[in-house]
């Protein structure tokens, strides 16, 4: 279902239903100024194509996503791969892998994938978004104190590289961007400026004791991007070649998926404080739309930004109204107050991405997990955490990933027994009820290729052939091509030594597959029977 449908069968569309969204919207939309350029400074890119991702992105999501209260733009998430795909592959690559992704969240959605993204672990998951906040940390110092670009390609080096350069730190911008760091965090606690939010101030304060002082040295968005082009962003179509397309891959379908992860995320965070329910495929469809168009106007990467989607339902917004208001909003300011935005400080903006950063990074949940996670759960979560830091992010969350399966299934496969269910009394007679010299096993829990050994240990310690071994399936919910493999050849190997296997109580859909794999055949002696009892009479006579 798509957001705004439902939103307009649920009347969030009447009049009195406008005010608290149209506050909302503007709320967000000035939150969202700040964040949308430094974002996109971050991501190599010029200040204005944040705004206009902000803008085509909100708009897009607003009016196609499967959340009612989304707010899709420019996220802290992405710095690290759009600034990766810009150095390598300029700003027309950094648009193509952009449209790419977004090809790539429209398939996933119609393929309703938006329920199986979900089930990435938590792990990983915080693992990899503490590392970016890391990255993103470490990346704004050079504007924070500012410093020289540092050399290197990799974080070590460039790391090692601005902590030796730290003596030579700017003190004017270094000043700036302490204050506009305190303004960032504490703003809203003074007295006047509880619903402003703290970016905004942050940025307006430098801004103006640039702008009255003229700090020399201080870099400023016109001294390193030349301004912000006052007007609305023009059509611009990516250059297309087979050869490029083959290139950007990896990294789209990187951006896609973090994108995917992030989105859902939001519209969860948001169906949990609206206590509404998302369409997580329509969703993917809505990103994907988003992503399609923001690079024909300039735009890069967006998905869904939990904190701006949490500042829209704390200031009113019950539909997607407040996410058009919001896109509504910065067109305005773009059109307005383009010109003031040049004096802007960088290190005011590198401020508000120290905070984005830490927020990222979860801290506090990240000590939690080290302190009360299973050990094989930290041990994901600081490999994924370091993968990202110091390799890349793309290997980090396929690492942890696979990790996390094998996890999986070394957990399944223990929980998974293959016991027997009639074990001799101490006079060595059989247990009351079963027949002699038959044996009965159950398996309880899914059989598939990891658990195959619990089955071939247990039937390989019947050291002294019975006449029959009936093996319960009762228990089994379902059963893999290897599972299948594994007793078929069980049941041969019986067969061969004079022993009868019968099977018993099988469900619908693992006899389905059991007759399928002609291990029950549909003619002939019968092999499985859907009583234990009728499987006891049976085994008497063998």
């Amino acid at each position: 279902m798509i957001a705004i449908v439902e939103a307009a069968r649920a009347g969030l569309f009447r009049r009195d239903q406008w005010l608290p969204n149209i506050v909302a919207g503007l709320v967000v939309g000035i939150v969202a100024l700040p964040l949308a350029m430094a974002f996109a400074i971050a991501s190599g890119v010029k200040p204005e194509q944040g705004l206009y991702t902000a803008i085509i992105a909100g708009l897009a999501v607003s009016l196609f996503g499967g959340s009612r209260i989304q707010i899709a733009g420019p996220t802290g998430a992405f710095i690290v791969i759009l600034a990766g795909v810009t150095a390598t592959h300029g700003v027309d690559g950094l648009l193509l892998a952009t449209a790419m992704a977004g090809l790539m969240l429209v398939l996933l959605g119609f393929a309703r994938f938006g329920g199986v993204l979900r089930f990435i672990p938590d792990p990983v998951i915080l693992g990899f978004t503490a590392g970016i906040g890391v990255i993103i940390w470490v990346g704004q110092w050079k504007d924070f104190f500012g410093l020289d670009a540092p050399a290197g390609r990799h974080f070590h080096e460039k790391l090692l590289h601005l902590v030796e350069a730290l003596p030579a730190l700017h003190p004017a911008t270094t000043a700036l961007a302490l204050l506009s760091l305190v303004l960032t965090l504490h703003a809203p606690r003074l007295p006047g400026f509880r619903r402003v939010p703290g970016p905004l101030v942050a940025m307006v304060v430098a801004t103006l004791l640039q702008s009255a002082f003229h700090f020399e040295g201080v870099a400023t968005i016109a001294s390193a991007f030349g301004g912000i082009p006052q007007g609305l962003p023009k059509l611009v179509m990516p250059a297309l070649s087979f050869d490029r397309i083959v290139e950007l891959l990896p990294s789209a379908f990187t951006i896609a998926m973090l994108g995917a992860i992030e989105s859902l995320l939001s519209a969860v965070v948001a169906d949990g404080m609206a206590g509404t329910r998302h369409d997580s495929n329509q969703e993917l469809i809505g990103q994907g739309i988003a992503n399609l168009l923001t690079p024909l106007f300039g735009g890069f990467a967006a998905t869904g930004a939990i904190a701006r989607t949490a500042t829209n339902f704390r200031n009113g917004a019950t539909g997607p109204l407040a996410g058009i208001v919001h896109a509504f909003t910065l067109i305005v300011i773009l059109l307005v107050a383009a010109p003031l935005a040049a004096r802007v400080p960088l290190c005011a903006l590198a401020a508000i991405l120290f905070v984005v950063a830490w927020n990222m990074s979860e801290a506090r949940h990240f000590a939690r997990m080290l302190r009360t996670a299973p050990r094989p759960d930290v041990a994901i979560l600081l490999i994924t955490f370091l993968l990202t830091v110091f390799a890349d992010l793309v290997v980090a969350v396929n690492v942890g990933v696979i990790l996390a399966m094998l996890l999986f299934l070394r957990r399944m496969a223990n929980a998974v027994e293959v016991s027997s269910q009639a074990p001799p009394i101490a006079d060595g007679d059989p247990h009351p009820g079963v027949p002699g010299g038959v044996l009965v096993y159950g398996i309880e829990g899914p059989l598939f290729f990891g658990a195959v050994q619990n089955l071939e240990r247990a039937l390989a310690q019947t050291h002294t052939d019975p006449r029959a071994i009936v093996i319960r399936l009762g228990q089994v919910p379902f059963m893999d091509m290897t599972g299948i493999q594994t007793l078929e050849e069980a049941m041969q190997n019986l067969r061969r030594r004079g022993v009868r296997v019968l099977l018993c109580e099988a469900r619908p859909n693992v006899l389905r597959k059991l007759v399928r794999a002609e291990l029950v055949p549909e003619g002939g002696e019968p092999v499985h029977f859907a009583g234990f009892a009728d499987a006891l009479a049976a085994s008497a006579s063998a």
